[in-house]
C-alpha cells in the first residue's frame, strides 16, 4: 500500500483512467466484433464482442470499487462485491462461449470469412497486454485483488485475440478447409 494519501489518491486516479479506457476501448471492440460477427455468422467473433462487454462490466465494477479511498471498512466491503462481480462477469463469458459453441456444432455451421474481424483481434492483441499490465501494477499498489482479477481478465481476451486470430487467418486461406 502506498506511503501518504497523496500516494494513494494518484494511483487511484491512474486506476480510474485505465478503467475509462477499458470502457472506452472494450465498448469499440464490442461494438465492432458483434457486427463483423453477426455479418460472418462467426460465433467466435461474437463471442468476443459478448466478453468485450463482459469486460465494460467488470471495468464500471472496479471504478466503484476505486470510489471509496479513505474509508476501510467501505473499500473492503466495495472490493468483496466487485470481485464477486468480475468473478460473474467469468461465469457469464464460459456459458455463452459453451452454449454458442455446442449450438453452432450441432448446427454444423461454419463461419465466413472476416478480414474485419482479423483487424479487431489483432488491434485487441496489442491493447489488452498493455492494459492488463498496467492494471495488475495499479493492483499491486492499491492491494487490489478485484483490480488484479480484471488485469487477468484483459489476460483472458489476450488469448481469446489470438485464438480468434488464428481461426479467422485459417478461414481467409484458401486452401485450408474450416468447417
Amino acid at each position: 500500500m502506498p506511503h501518504s494519501a497523496t500516494e494513494l489518491t494518484n494511483i487511484v486516479q491512474r486506476g480510474k483512467r485505465l478503467e475509462y479506457v477499458t470502457i472506452g476501448w472494450n465498448s469499440f471492440e464490442g461494438l465492432a466484433a458483434l457486427a463483423t460477427g453477426i455479418i460472418a455468422g462467426s460465433i467466435s467473433l461474437v463471442g468476443f464482442g459478448v466478453d468485450s462487454f463482459i469486460e465494460v462490466t467488470s471495468a464500471v465494477a472496479l471504478l466503484w470499487r476505486l470510489s471509496v479511498i479513505g474509508d476501510e471498512e467501505g473499500r473492503e466491503k466495495n472490493e468483496r462485491v466487485t470481485l464477486k462481480i468480475v468473478g460473474i462477469c467469468f461465469w457469464g463469458l464460459s456459458a455463452y462461449i459453451a452454449y454458442a459453441s455446442i449450438s453452432g456444432l450441432l448446427r454444423k455451421q461454419a463461419p465466413d470469412h472476416s478480414i474485419a474481424g482479423i483487424v479487431v483481434a489483432c488491434a485487441a492483441l496489442v491493447a489488452m497486454p498493455l492494459l492488463s499490465r498496467a492494471k495488475k501494477q495499479i493492483g499491486e499498489q492499491l492491494g487490489s485483488g478485484a483490480m488484479v482479477a480484471d488485469a487477468r481478465q484483459a489476460d483472458f481476451c489476450t488469448y481469446l485475440s489470438a485464438i480468434l486470430l488464428v481461426g479467422l487467418i485459417l478461414k481467409c486461406h484458401p486452401r485450408v478447409v474450416v468447417g
